[in-house]
């Protein structure tokens, strides 16, 4: 047993860093290392197997074909029900990709060994335990929703800050700043606990412990990664909505 320990603390499975990261200077632009090679290796694995799903696709779908086809499923319906009937098929790719990337991206930091690979500075984990990379996503949400907006009714956008009453004006502004916060904050610390969690576990009781904290972690990583598609489709259907005739969108929300 006395050996196991020594090959976990070897392979710096139990070891934590926090605050210590690994930056590259590209010209005048610093480039966050870590995130930059993990979030890669993310999109690397998803459209690997995107590429693999879809390459001699059958009428009767079976294995990884079947198994898109029903995320592909489930992702079109978030997006149906959040955005409405008319309005979602658009943006379904969009919310696809959050919600892949997002639910991958958690899913690595507790199933990849990343900290078997040595780094100079710092060591690899999940892209949004990174306040950045979830600061990013929620911009991009933020910039989602209003391009929605303008795209469909113009300057005509503006109304919904004065809906259902002129006297909403101030928290609707407040809200387009409060949205981004909370959806980037909620998902950087919930992932950045889990993987702190299971590191202290992993460092006070090896083996057994951190175990069932680790498939807790999974699930909440899920449950994340939906909240956020979840949110970012509601936005986008909330900002095209029609208050004129709310109740069409509200009968597919």
């Amino acid at each position: 047993m006395l050996n196991i320990l020594h090959v976990v603390n070897f392979a710096h499975l139990a070891e934590l860093e926090v605050g210590k990261h690994l930056y590259w200077q590209i010209g005048n632009l610093k480039v966050h290392g870590q995130v930059f090679l993990t979030s890669w290796f993310v999109i690397a694995l998803l459209v690997i197997v995107s590429f693999a799903a879809t390459r001699n696709i059958n009428r009767i779908p079976r294995g990884l074909q079947n198994f898109m086809e029903y995320a592909l499923e489930f992702i079109r319906d978030l997006a149906k029900n959040q955005i409405g009937e008319k309005e979602y098929r658009p943006w379904v790719p969009f919310v696809g990709t959050l919600f892949l990337f997002i639910f991958v991206s958690n899913w690595s930091g507790a199933l990849v060994p990343f900290r078997l690979i040595q780094l100079p500075e710092g060591e690899l984990a999940a892209p949004t335990s990174d306040i950045n990379t979830t600061v990013a996503l929620a911009l991009l949400t933020s910039l989602a929703y209003f391009y929605a907006g303008f795209s469909k009714k113009g300057l005509g956008y503006f109304g919904n800050y004065v809906q259902p009453v002129p006297f909403m004006l101030p928290f609707k502004i407040i809200e387009d700043f409060t949205k981004p916060l909370s959806l980037s904050f909620r998902l950087f610390g919930n992932i950045l606990a889990d993987e702190l969690v299971v590191g202290v576990l992993v460092l006070l009781v090896p083996l057994f412990v951190p175990l069932p904290v680790m498939a807790l972690g999974l699930f909440t990583s899920a449950i994340q990664a939906l909240i956020f598609a979840t949110l970012a489709a509601a936005y986008i259907g909330e900002a095209i909505e029609d208050h004129g005739h709310g109740e069409e969108h509200g009968e597919h929300s």
